[in-house]
């Protein structure tokens, strides 16, 4: 029998997040390009990237519930997205460095009966970072999946002065929003409830 909920996204961490709802669901990755429209605000166009990521996978799995999401750190009005090698990873964190960034995670929800979307935001204030602390850390293998180049659930917390809002939505599911949502549209049940 397939599992009510439908993950759209491969990403470890939301993976785990998930499981903290004691939902039973399946992963099936989206494979769209992940693509901005430039001409609207930062978070819808957020938003709105998680609300294709879900789409592409509710065209195939219309009797599950689809969740999709797109975490984004920005800065100075400018989206940072995964660094593509060890230089850019450390172009990123020296921008990040000493300084405060917002992340912002647009999640969105499809079913037969619901079509809904929404962010959350969290800003992130970082410790100064030394040369030395920018190489040790890109030459890690963490930065390189991660919107802004760090984790801040590993050793990317060494950096991280203060938090402001949901930790979850840094980690890209935000967890009790979710819980909510799918609440409020009758859309939440328990791993007990599937065999009913």
């Amino acid at each position: 029998m397939p599992k009510r909920y439908i993950l759209a996204s491969n990403s470890p961490r939301r993976k785990e997040l998930l499981g903290q709802l004691g939902l039973s669901y399946e992963i099936v990755p989206s494979a769209i390009e992940e693509t901005f429209d430039l001409d609207v605000p930062i978070e819808e166009a957020i938003v709105e990237l998680a609300y294709r990521k879900a789409l592409a996978v509710f065209q195939t799995h219309k009797d599950q519930i689809v969740l999709g999401f797109d975490t984004d750190v920005v800065i100075d009005g400018v989206v940072l997205g995964k660094p593509s090698d060890k230089e850019d990873a450390k172009r990123l964190l020296r921008l990040l460095a000493g300084r405060t960034h917002a992340v912002i995670t647009g999640c969105a929800i499809l079913s037969k009966a619901v079509s809904t979307s929404f962010y959350e935001k969290a800003r992130v204030t970082f410790f100064p970072m030394t040369e030395e602390e920018i190489e040790a850390y890109a030459s890690t293998n963490e930065p390189y999946d991660k919107a802004g180049a760090y984790a801040i659930q590993g050793y990317g917390a060494r950096f991280v002065q203060s938090i402001s809002g949901d930790f979850y939505t840094i980690m890209g599911l935000p967890v009790g929003r979710l819980y909510h949502e799918l609440s409020r549209f009758g859309l939440f049940y328990k791993d007990s409830e599937e065999t009913r």
